[in-house]
């Protein structure tokens, strides 16, 4: 029984080692594409790339809220005539749509600050497919317009907010992985410990004060403070964000969003963290620069 015992060990320690690799090759794959596109594309070409991710966010999404083969078209349909509007729009009035952005950054904000905390305590489960399709559009479309927005802007802003939430990713799930213990939301995601936040904190904590060394603000204490505080409560929107992913998959009954990417799942299993997060940053610069 005990041979049983540590053969099976074995083979999950492998099979995790195997895991690990496989989502390393594809984490690193997937940055490098990345970086390409958002300094190398020109803006429709980045437009176009968006749009695309997008689309297959709200597949994935319509297949996470179990609906019809029929509904699915046409909320796809729907989903691409709304993106292709906003990019119309865009290039033909780019400096007079500030207060459709801030309605539709408004709605994420919405949605991340007041009905998804919510929804996770109440443990709700949605079954209506119109609420569905809304909640999918609400997260899904700001997102896409914050990339594009933040891109336009400042390339480095972009990425800066998207590193910040990857740092924030990896290291709760290194440190998750070594030193979890106690569960963050066992309902909802046995798998994310309160140790993987703390270590999500230091992580983040420890990226930006490179940023703020590398742009010679460390002299400035009130700057580095807000930086700071502001960074530890990107975090928080991460954690509800993917906590929010993983109730909707725990309703569908699934493990993964998709098998878009190998080792990672679908493309929402990715970005969880980032529909929480850019929108709300696009909207914080979008209000600076009208101010």
């Amino acid at each position: 029984m005990a041979e049983r015992v540590s053969k099976f060990e074995v083979s999950e320690c492998k099979m995790g080692k195997l895991m690990l690799k496989q989502r390393v090759v594809t984490a690193a794959i997937l940055l490098m594409s990345f970086l390409l596109a958002l300094f190398l594309l020109p803006t429709l070409g980045w437009a176009a790339l968006v749009i695309t991710l997008v689309m297959q966010g709200s597949l994935e999404w319509a297949h996470l809220s179990n609906l019809s083969k029929k509904t699915v078209h046409a909320y796809l349909w729907l989903t691409l005539a709304v993106m292709l509007c906003i990019v119309w729009l865009d290039t033909q009035y780019p400096w007079q749509l500030e207060s459709l952005h801030l309605l539709i950054y408004g709605m994420s904000a919405l949605l991340w600050l007041i009905m998804v905390p919510f929804w996770l305590i109440a443990r709700w489960q949605v079954r209506q497919p119109l609420l569905m399709m809304l909640t999918g559009w609400i997260l899904l479309i700001p997102t896409g317009l914050a990339m594009m927005d933040l891109r336009m802007q400042n390339p480095w802003w972009l990425l800066g907010v998207m590193g910040l939430v990857w740092v924030a990713d990896i290291t709760a799930y290194f440190s998750g992985r070594k030193f979890g213990k106690n569960k963050l939301a066992p309902n909802i995601s046995p798998g994310k410990t309160w140790e993987g936040v703390f270590g999500a904190l230091l992580g983040v904590t420890v990226y930006t004060l490179l940023i703020v060394w590398a742009s010679d603000l460390f002299t400035n204490y009130g700057a580095l403070s807000g930086m700071l505080i502001v960074s530890w409560g990107w975090v928080g929107l991460a954690v509800i964000g993917d906590l929010f992913e993983s109730a909707i998959k725990r309703q569908a009954g699934v493990k993964d969003s998709g098998a878009l990417l190998p080792g990672h799942g679908g493309l929402l299993d990715r970005i969880d963290a980032l529909t929480s997060t850019l929108p709300l940053a696009a909207m914080v610069v979008l209000l600076q620069r009208l101010a």
